[in-house]
């Protein structure tokens, strides 16, 4: 190997160990390793540990919801913050509910995309077929169906905390 390479390589190394580069996916073997993100969106540092990842990205889909959509099979923490945002809009009566379902019902497109409440890609799966307004009104029926005490997880987020319960409800 040329002495050139090896300088390359070095220095490769050192700037994604100084998070001088920016990543958009988990590592390799990771549990969550075929979650990709668009770097347009993610600033996501090389030297961020998994947890400080996926927090890092929630914080951005609590913020912004829509870049949920440059996302490939988002972690159930990040659905999870997109349901905690959209039934917060449900119970405001703001509207834009079911544009974030919308991103849900297209996340789970891939067999990839882990289920954020058990059986949730079974209510996505049967309304295959049906226009996207109907699989989102299906969908929504499914998450009013799901117990209100399932899974809380509470999220410290810049500015708010959040209280997650898997089905979007607080």
């Amino acid at each position: 190997m040329p002495l050139i390479d090896t300088l390359a390589d070095l220095y490769a190394r050192a700037s994604r160990a100084l998070g001088l580069e920016t990543v958009d996916s988990f590592t390799p073997g990771h549990a969550y390793a075929r979650t990709r993100w668009d770097r347009a969106y993610f600033d996501i540092a090389s030297d961020l540990k998994p947890d400080a990842i996926e927090r890092t990205i929630c914080e951005a889909i609590a913020n912004t919801p829509a870049v949920f959509a440059h996302i490939d099979n988002p972690t159930p923490r990040m659905q999870r913050v997109l349901l905690s945002i959209a039934d917060e809009r449900r119970r405001r009566a703001c509207g834009g509910q079911g544009d974030l379902l919308k991103l849900l019902v297209e996340a789970y497109r891939s067999r990839h995309t882990l289920e954020a409440l058990p059986g949730m890609r079974q209510a996505i799966e049967d309304s295959d077929g049906l226009e996207i307004g109907e699989r989102v009104r299906q969908l929504s029926v499914f998450l009013r169906s799901v117990p209100p005490d399932f899974d809380v997880i509470d999220a410290d987020l810049p500015g708010r905390t959040l209280r997650l319960v898997q089905g979007g409800r607080r």
